[in-house]
């Protein structure tokens, strides 16, 4: 029994590092592209680089509510409060 247990729960734990693994390496990806003001020069922003960011802002704005979700699942709050 307990063979079997450890091993349910080393492929849980695989799965689970996985995923983690791979939600840091989206969001580390995000983040440093931010950082880098979105791969465009400052000296050289315009108004069609507005347009861009506030379309990804749009976007962002739809997966900002999944994380807020995430987040409220993860820390008990919002509507997962106890």
């Amino acid at each position: 029994m307990t063979i079997r247990r450890l091993t349910v729960n080393s492929k849980a734990l695989d799965a689970f590092t996985t995923a983690k693994f791979q939600i840091d390496a989206m969001l580390d990806r995000l983040k440093a592209l931010s950082d880098a003001h979105f791969d465009i020069h400052t000296d050289e922003i315009n108004w069609g680089d507005v347009g861009t960011l506030s379309h990804y802002a749009s976007l962002l704005s739809h997966y900002a509510s999944l994380l807020r979700q995430i987040g409220d699942a993860a820390f008990k709050e919002g509507e997962h409060a106890a």
